[in-house]
């Protein structure tokens, strides 16, 4: 796992979630990475990010490699932060989630294979 990903899980674990701002042209990025996806400069700016989303779309998993077996089937959700940029996480605390519904993100820690995000309903 790449060290900029665990500093990220680590920031949201710790109720400090960011993302990233490109200082040339605004675009916004996350997860967060080393250069702009859209003009390639390396001048991010970190932000501050809110801890919760609404579901932009959902997606419920039924066959998946053997690491998720025991998970199966689950649900992926992409939530779309008040900051403008989404973000793609697995489903707690509920079986399903209405498209527009408040999640509040989250992460678990998966031994080696490092940090999950997740998404959990609001209320």
């Amino acid at each position: 796992m790449q060290p900029w990903f665990i500093d990220f899980a680590e920031g949201i674990d710790d109720g400090d979630p960011i993302y990233l701002a490109c200082e040339e042209c605004g675009s916004t990025a996350l997860p967060p990475r080393t250069v702009c996806p859209e003009c390639g400069t390396r001048t991010l700016e970190e932000r501050p990010l809110s801890e919760t989303a609404s579901v932009t779309a959902s997606t419920t998993i039924f066959s998946s490699i053997p690491a998720y077996a025991d998970e199966t089937p689950y649900t992926v959700v992409i939530a779309t932060f008040e900051e403008g940029v989404r973000l793609t996480g697995q489903l707690r605390g509920a079986d399903e989630v209405e498209l527009e519904e408040t999640v509040t993100v989250g992460v678990e820690q998966r031994g080696d294979d490092g940090w999950l995000v997740t998404f959990s309903p609001t209320g």
